[in-house]
């Protein structure tokens, strides 16, 4: 296979994440920073290039492929990549709760919608909603490769 026909990113499946409540105890990530300019990210492939090096390297890597964002402000966004065990060099952190998720499909013009969504949704069901991330499943390369755009939005249920 060309390099220009590769495909880095696993076939994203989006039943296992639609609407569900998930339920994380002490679950393993590896947190990095990315610099953004007003939410649009700058080194974003160059961070998940870093900390998929060390995941592949260490035989971290989680085979669900998940990789948080967290927007934290305009001029950041920390990145959370599931990992099996703890990787020395990198910030190692853990999430725990439930966890409601919605998949979504289309052009990233539509997050914003997403996010609305996403809010009316878990209301209608009787959640409330603290802290989101958000799941791009594919890069851009393998989203047109594979004829989908999936996004996940991943929200902490608040008691």
């Amino acid at each position: 296979m060309s390099e220009k026909d590769s495909i880095c990113c696993p076939q994203f499946n989006p039943v296992p994440w639609d609407s569900k409540v998930l339920e994380w105890d002490n679950k393993k990530f590896v947190k990095e920073s990315v610099r953004t300019f007003f939410n649009i990210p700058m080194n974003f492939g160059s961070v998940m290039k870093k900390i998929m090096k060390k995941a592949e390297e260490t035989k971290a890597f989680s085979s669900d492929f998940l990789c948080l964002s967290e927007h934290t402000s305009k001029w950041n966004m920390d990145l959370y990549l599931a990992v099996n065990e703890e990787i020395a060099g990198l910030e190692n952190t853990t999430l725990t709760g439930n966890f409601f998720s919605k998949v979504y499909e289309g052009s990233f013009g539509n997050t914003k919608n997403w996010f609305a969504d996403f809010k009316t949704q878990a209301e209608k069901i009787g959640l409330k909603i603290g802290k989101t991330y958000t799941w791009y499943a594919t890069c851009p390369k393998c989203a047109k490769k594979y004829g989908k755009n999936y996004v996940v939005i991943v929200g902490r249920i608040d008691k």
